[in-house]
């Protein structure tokens, strides 16, 4: 009998003291215009100082709001400085 363990190992954006409240959506938005940012500065989305901010904001946002700001960013519509 062969047995398998599974680990997951679950992570979230770490505390920031610009966002002390509970209420993180303004926390979600920097976190994906850092992201951007990051990617504009670097030329690519793989770049290890960039996939953090990511992650941070992967984990943050609802998926709704990540694709409709995806969408704005492709219309040039987007209200975030980037």
């Amino acid at each position: 009998l062969l047995c398998f363990v599974l680990q997951i190992e679950l992570k979230t954006a770490p505390a920031d003291f610009r966002f002390p409240t509970t209420n993180q959506s303004r926390h979600c938005f920097t976190r994906y215009i850092e992201f951007h940012r990051c990617v504009a500065a670097k030329g690519e989305e793989d770049s290890g100082e960039c996939s953090k901010f990511a992650s941070y904001y992967r984990s943050l946002c609802p998926g709704e709001w990540v694709e409709r700001w995806n969408e704005q960013r492709e219309n040039g519509t987007f209200p975030g400085p980037l």
